[in-house]
């Protein structure tokens, strides 16, 4: 069985998606796209010999698409993934879900309603080799009880758009995302703290932050976030138990000897860092539409917690350092609760 898909937003990570979908995933073709501007989503879907649709609408309702992809604008997330909850279609939504938390419990509501996940959100972290090796580790008990995780995102530079809340919602939003599932536990609280700015930055921006994180069970988590690093495109992450440590691995890479100096390259962005988990996640997402089975991802609720987790420290930045309490709804059985 092929699965027929259908994008929403031919920008570049709608593009880069396509691609995937058509000439590294198996058991996918693109048949329909759509994109605010008309000419390039004629293109887009001309290149893979799919329909240029004129609305998020048209495309979800169309009977040539088995399953929605969301790349467009985050605003316009929450209206095109409740509405192919509505339709009963699989919708695999780039982060965020939606751009406020009202918006991101509309879709765990109408998800709720329907009876069974329909939803994956793109946290791709949860797909790199890596991060599966930590999770092996911690869920195997090896270093005991987790009591800190030290973490760092480092971008060589940023452009002039990029505002200080973005460190929490478009940078950090990973690691919170990617540390609730290693650790199994929820984030309770946040702080952020602003040291010595580098001068390397645009005078808008607060660069570095530093995000200082507290979880239901006493675990204490500080994240390092610091996009005009200048050196290249470095995520860090190391979690200290009881009985020991795990720690990320760096990117393989081969060791350079030359003029009395030996190293190795960094990379200088975040899809040399990820473009294998990228490739994996939709690789599973693909099976599980095929196979009819509810997604393994990030969900709804997943995108729920990310969004109130940034919302909080996007206040915290904003008070000067207060540390604030995460405000989040109780989790619904759908979504693995206990009761």
């Amino acid at each position: 069985m092929t699965v027929h898909i259908g994008v929403i937003g031919a920008g570049m990570i709608g593009q880069d998606h396509i691609r995937r979908l058509t000439e590294v995933i198996t058991g996918a073709t693109v048949t329909a796209v759509t994109d605010i501007d008309q000419a390039r989503a004629t293109e887009v879907a001309t290149r893979v010999g799919a329909t240029a649709l004129p609305t998020g609408s048209d495309l979800i309702h169309s009977p040539d698409v088995d399953a929605v992809l969301v790349t467009s604008w985050g605003p316009t997330h929450a209206e095109h993934v409740l509405n192919a909850i509505a339709v009963g279609k699989p919708v695999f939504c780039e982060k965020p879900l939606a751009t406020t938390a009202e918006d991101c419990l509309r879709i765990v509501e109408a998800e709720r309603a329907h009876g069974r996940r329909l939803v994956q959100v793109g946290f791709m972290r949860r797909f790199d080799v890596g991060y599966r090796q930590m999770k092996d580790v911690l869920t195997s008990g090896a270093i005991g009880t987790p009591l800190i995780v030290h973490c760092a995102h480092r971008n060589p530079t940023v452009p002039d758009s990029y505002v200080s809340a973005m460190a929490a919602q478009d940078t950090a939003v990973h690691e919170i995302d990617v540390l609730r599932w290693l650790l199994d536990d929820e984030i309770s609280s946040v702080q952020v703290i602003t040291p010595r700015a580098t001068g390397k930055r645009f005078g808008h921006l607060k660069d570095p932050q530093i995000m200082l994180f507290e979880t239901a069970n006493g675990v204490r988590i500080d994240l390092e976030v610091f996009v005009n690093c200048q050196y290249g495109y470095d995520i860090q992450c190391e979690t200290v138990g009881e009985d020991g440590l795990v720690r990320l691995p760096d990117p393989a890479a081969v060791g350079i000897r030359t003029a009395g100096r030996h190293g190795t390259a960094v990379l200088q962005d975040w899809k040399g860092r990820f473009g294998d988990a990228f490739d994996t996640e939709f690789g599973e997402w693909v099976a599980a539409v095929t196979a009819g089975a509810e997604p393994t991802g990030p969900s709804s609720w997943d995108g729920y917690a990310a969004t109130v987790i940034t919302d909080a420290a996007v206040q915290s930045l904003e008070s000067g350092g207060e540390v604030i309490t995460v405000d989040m709804k109780p989790r619904p059985v759908l979504y693995g609760a206990t009761s």
